[in-house]
């Protein structure tokens, strides 16, 4: 069984559509182990967008990320970490195929409503992260 972490982010939570995107996953038979909602702290969204540290954007991701409530998920289920790309979308919305996530409720690159582990090694580091001792 593999697991994967979903964040919605504070644009998709201040849209009223968290209801919607859960049930996005739903209907694949994804399975949610974990959930919890949060404005995350600097500190923890510097650890977990690491790699983009020394890029332009970080600053207005970090500070975008900080500023809101985010529901933080692991979803588990069979290819999850795929399944869960291809339900989301493309990173940018305007490439996002229809129906996804970023294509519904995403508006650019920063502002695209979701985020999913990209791999099997990202997945476990990242939900150490947000949840502890699962």
């Amino acid at each position: 069984m593999e697991r994967t972490l979903v964040l919605i982010k504070p644009d998709a939570v201040h849209m009223r559509v968290v209801g919607n995107i859960i049930s996005k996953y739903e209907d694949k038979m994804l399975d949610i182990s974990h959930i919890k909602i949060l404005i995350p702290d600097r500190e923890l969204l510097g650890q977990h967008y690491d790699e983009h540290r020394n890029k332009d954007f970080f600053p207005e991701l970090i500070e975008f990320m900080s500023g809101g409530r985010v529901v933080a998920m692991v979803l588990e289920g069979d290819n999850v970490i795929s399944e869960v790309r291809k339900i989301n979308g493309d990173t940018n919305p305007n490439k996002a195929a229809e129906n996804t996530i970023r294509n519904l409720y995403g508006t650019d690159l920063t502002f695209n409503a979701v985020h999913g582990s990209d791999s099997p090694e990202s997945a476990e580091r990242e939900i150490n992260l947000w949840f502890e001792n699962i």
